[in-house]
């Protein structure tokens, strides 16, 4: 219990940081009114819902479709998707064939989409 806290704390704060580092945006609480574009956010929404009826490989798969590496926009959608699956409780995503290091997963390939991924492999080299 306390060592998944630790992870889904690590992973909260990793988004965090390339929000602030890449997206200069310095924020508490990564949610989805960070990204300017109405089209991303309207398909980051319909990204959640799935994940909240429980089809969250659905959703990660729709997310793969939807973003485009030099997209500013896409890379902030992908990284608040990962965000949000974060939250989520462990044996809600097990229920629905996921895992918290898929999650982790995510948010390296984000990482390293931006140019940040030797930094967010300092920090979860260990998990």
């Amino acid at each position: 219990m306390f060592e998944q806290d630790y992870i889904m704390r690590l992973i909260k704060e990793i988004a965090r940081l390339i929000m602030k580092l890449f997206f200069r945006i310095d924020t508490e609480t990564l949610s989805i009114d960070l990204v300017e574009s109405k089209e991303t956010q309207e398909q980051l929404e319909c990204l959640y819902d799935l994940v909240d009826a429980g089809n969250i490989n659905e959703a990660e798969n729709r997310l793969y479709e939807w973003i485009e590496m030099d997209d500013e926009n896409s890379l902030q959608m992908a990284l608040l998707f990962y965000s949000y699956l974060n939250d989520k409780t462990d044996d809600f995503l097990e229920t629905h064939d996921f895992s918290r290091k898929e999650v982790r997963e995510g948010v390296e390939y984000v990482a390293n989409c931006v140019g940040l991924g030797s930094l967010v492999e300092v920090f979860l080299s260990d998990l």
